[in-house]
């Protein structure tokens, strides 16, 4: 009896020692991930996080994957074709909705809801630009607004205040006209259009306008408040005289002649630090204001996502990675390496990154930010806005008419969607 009750025992333990092994392996069970991205300059960085998720997820491997900007999304749209896409990877808002229309990405509002994740951490503008159909695909990972940088050497010869928070649009043009010297080839501003992001979206949205609806549905170019404010900024260069022609940005960008002191004043966005840093006139003589308040202050704001494929077979274990990706810890490596984290409270990092430029503008202007404007086939109607625009910065056609033609083919795509 006594040898019985001890065999009895013994499979009892055995059974139950096999039960624990075997949740635990459930757990903490081994998966491989992939992870795309675009820029290289962020490969050591993303090392980096990978080696401190890895310090709490051991059995987590992370394969970080880098394909170039221009090949990109041509390698997704082909690997999601395939069904092979990433476990995760970056996602930007011209290309968000047809990822995510197409029932390619994986919505995360349950997982968000099991770990009681706090979104108000994140800025509400780009939490809002990775929403569709009610439903939330991304964690924001980083973002980038839009400044007014400033040449401290000409205002100082011009003996003019630097711009600030009580700068309106009638400052701007005021100031630009006392800073343009045409014997000397030197502009008060540049009234570029090679990036709209950081140009003239934000004149149209401080004047009260808009690219697109909120149900991505209708067009904003034949909203008076739009042309109106595409107009403004236009007047830099037709009206006032106080910016390079279009032909001349053409020629030469902008921002190199920003660096070289041919132009007092220019919008750009954040994601331009890194440049006006490195090169040795800007980071001695360049710094940055708010943007001029028009009918109101505003900017775009746009940045990545982290997204999870729909077809990832280690789902749990790229929730865990995306989530980590978004953490403070990863806010603070990334915010050391120059980019602004997404999560708040992360700033003062990146604030020290480069101490001589008031990057405190940045942060404001997320405060008044509008989500960049994407549909589904955001880049057929680009495409066609950047093209009229154009023809009005050459003087071919005017504001008014260029808003038209926009309007009407933009309609005509939206309604296809």
């Amino acid at each position: 009896m006594y040898k019985r009750t001890l065999l009895i025992m013994s499979v009892v333990v055995l059974i139950m020692l096999a039960a624990c092994s075997s949740s635990s392996n459930s757990s903490s069970e081994e998966a491989t991930i992939k992870y795309a991205y675009w820029d290289k300059n962020q490969e050591k960085m993303l090392k980096t996080i990978v080696e401190e998720f890895n310090k709490d997820n051991p059995e987590i491997n992370v394969k970080l994957e880098l394909t170039p900007y221009d090949q990109y999304f041509t390698k997704l749209d082909a690997a999601a074709s395939g069904g092979d896409l990433p476990d995760v990877f970056w996602m930007n808002g011209p290309n968000f909705v047809k990822y995510a229309s197409n029932d390619m990405l994986e919505p995360i509002d349950t997982r968000i809801e099991d770990d009681s994740l706090d979104l108000s951490l994140y800025p509400e503008a780009l939490l809002d630009l990775y929403q569709y159909d009610e439903k939330r695909y991304a964690l924001p990972k980083d973002y980038d607004t839009v400044g007014l940088w400033y040449n401290k050497k000409l205002f100082d010869e011009a003996d003019l205040d630097y711009p600030d928070e009580t700068w309106e649009w009638d400052d701007l043009v005021e100031n630009a006209k006392a800073l343009t010297n045409a014997e000397e080839d030197v502009y008060g501003i540049a009234a570029y259009i090679q990036d709209e992001q950081a140009t003239y979206y934000n004149t149209i949205f401080a004047n009260g306008g808009y690219i697109i609806s909120d149900d991505q549905k209708e067009s904003g170019f034949d909203d008076p408040n739009t042309i109106a404010g595409l107009q403004k900024y236009y007047d830099l260069i037709d009206k006032y005289k106080v910016s390079p022609t279009h032909a001349q940005t053409e020629t030469t960008e902008a921002s190199s002649m920003f660096e070289s002191g041919k132009v007092a004043m220019i919008f750009d966005a954040s994601y331009k630090i890194p440049q006006f840093k490195e090169n040795e006139y800007t980071n001695k003589n360049a710094d940055v204001a708010v943007l001029p308040e028009m009918t109101k202050r505003s900017n775009v704001i746009h940045g990545l996502g982290n997204v999870i494929s729909a077809n990832s077979k280690n789902k749990k274990a790229a929730w865990e990675f995306t989530k980590f990706l978004s953490s403070e810890k990863a806010a603070d490596i990334q915010a050391d390496s120059g980019i602004i984290p997404a999560y708040e409270g992360a700033e003062e990092a990146w604030l020290d990154s480069a101490p001589n430029f008031n990057l405190q503008a940045f942060l404001d202007m997320a405060d008044v930010a509008e989500p960049f404007p994407v549909s589904k086939d955001t880049s057929k109607w680009t495409t066609i806005m950047q093209d009229n625009i154009a023809k009005a910065w050459s003087g071919q056609i005017s504001i008014e008419e260029a808003s038209k033609n926009i309007n009407k083919q933009m309609e005509k795509i939206l309604a296809n969607e």
